[in-house]
């Protein structure tokens, strides 16, 4: 049976680059059903944070456990349930829309002739699947890269700035999918700047300053303030 898990923990997490300290002692739960909002200015962790949780990045101390078991006792079962849409989306724009999710499909050994037509549908791009990536928009792009990183039914999804370049239309459908994965029992954890997105989306927010979690908290409204609060712009 494949691992399964509906919450992941960090417990005393620092990871450091020679003698640089990327993130600090960093305690966080995140459970099934959360979209957690990972909100700090440039340098302050994020993006190690997320690698951290992708299993992407060892940490120099602490614990990771995907439910009950450490990710050194299931590397690669943790990997296969893992969905990571990062800054740079990695497409080939050379390709199709339909080659994209093929090739990828094809690489995890995933059924694409089930799973990529209804995955071109999500992300709004069924009427342009045979055209290549390379004249697409941001938005678009960014919609099919996550549909990407969804073909193979994560139970936790990371993105790294997912709302970068994007128009309001792509910004609502991206956080209208991000909404639907949580309703459906993933995990999803995002790198953002964008506190006016975040508001209306988030359901826990993690504020991180110099590599520690200032606050790990419910949602609420207020969320600039509290941000400004902490951070002190």
């Amino acid at each position: 049976m494949s691992l399964d898990f509906d919450r992941v923990d960090l417990a005393e997490v620092s990871k450091h680059f020679g003698r640089r300290r990327a993130v600090s002692r960093i305690n966080l739960r995140v459970q099934s059903g959360d979209v957690v909002g990972v909100l700090g200015p440039n340098g302050a962790g994020k993006s190690t944070l997320l690698g951290l949780l992708a299993s992407l990045v060892t940490p120099s101390s602490g614990t990771i456990r995907y439910g009950e078991r450490p990710v050194r006792d299931a590397l690669g079962e943790v990997r296969g349930r893992i969905g990571l849409l990062a800054h740079e989306l990695h497409l080939y724009t050379e390709l199709t829309a339909r080659q994209n999710l093929e090739f990828f499909a094809r690489l995890h050994g995933l059924d694409a002739r089930a799973l990529v037509p209804g995955a071109l549908e999500a992300a709004g791009l069924a009427d342009r699947a045979d055209d290549a990536v390379a004249g697409f928009s941001r938005g678009m792009r960014q919609r099919l890269a996550l549909e990407r990183a969804l073909l193979h039914r994560p139970r936790l999804v990371l993105m790294d700035e997912p709302f970068t370049g994007l128009d309001d239309r792509a910004v609502g459908l991206v956080a209208d999918r991000m909404r639907a994965l949580a309703a459906a029992g993933s995990m999803v954890v995002m790198a953002t700047h964008d506190l006016d997105v975040a508001e209306g989306l988030v359901t826990r927010v993690a504020i991180i300053r110099d590599g520690r979690v200032m606050t790990d908290d419910t949602a609420h409204s207020g969320l600039r303030g509290r941000y400004r609060s902490i951070i002190g712009h």
